[in-house]
Parts: structure tokens; C-alpha cells; sequence
């Protein structure tokens, strides 16, 4: 399969998780039938200056980020950290996380997740 840039399906979300301004998820694989049922998520985020993935819990399924461009403070369980391209998380199931990019450019990050 090869899936062409302009064949990718994108989602604009507004307050995403109750976060705040505009989060574009592009659908790099689209959902658990192409991730052989283990996963439901792999996608290309982008998140404008200023803009959040608000706080929210995983049950029974891990999310990872792969930074790609930008900065962004990280709520990993309630510690706050910045984190910036190259840097990878980690939210195990049961756990949670939130992201704000807090850049002058957007932060842009593939996202996976997988099911317990």
C-alpha cells in the first residue's frame, strides 16, 4: 500500500481533550483494521503556537509521541517538563498526559497507540 499525501485523512480538533485552540491530526494509518487490531493510533499531530492537547487518561492502552519539530511543555501524570525535537514519551495504560506547544513554530510529533 502507499497512501499519497493528499490521500491522508486529517481531523482538525478544537479544545482537544478540553485543551486549548487547534490540533490537526493527519491519519498516517487509519485505525485498528490497518495496525493488525493492536493499536488505533498512528498519526502525524501538529499543534499551533499556543495551542494544547489537553489532560486525559489512558485506560487500556499506551500512547507514545516522537517529537519531530517544536517545543512543548509536558504533563506526564502531573510533572511538567519541556520537552523539544528528537524526544520521545511515554504514557503507559492507566496513566495520563498533556501538551502545549509553547514554541514560535508549530510542534509537529507522530503519535502511536497501541492497546494493552
Amino acid at each position: 500500500m502507499i497512501r499519497q499525501d493528499d490521500e491522508i485523512k486529517t481531523d482538525i480538533f478544537e479544545k482537544r481533550f478540553g485543551g486549548e485552540g487547534t490540533v490537526t491530526m493527519r491519519h498516517l494509518l487509519e485505525g485498528a483494521p490497518e495496525m493488525y487490531d493492536k493499536g488505533r493510533l498512528f498519526s502525524h499531530g501538529i499543534i499551533e503556537p499556543g495551542a494544547s492537547l489537553g489532560y486525559h487518561v489512558h485506560e487500556n492502552e499506551s500512547e507514545t509521541f516522537y517529537i519531530l519539530k517544536g517545543i512543548a511543555e509536558y504533563n506526564d501524570n502531573g510533572v511538567v517538563s519541556v520537552i523539544k525535537a528528537g524526544d520521545v514519551t511515554f504514557t503507559a495504560a492507566g496513566q495520563g498526559h498533556a501538551m502545549k506547544s509553547i514554541g514560535e513554530e508549530p510542534l509537529e510529533f507522530i503519535a502511536l497507540i497501541l492497546f494493552k
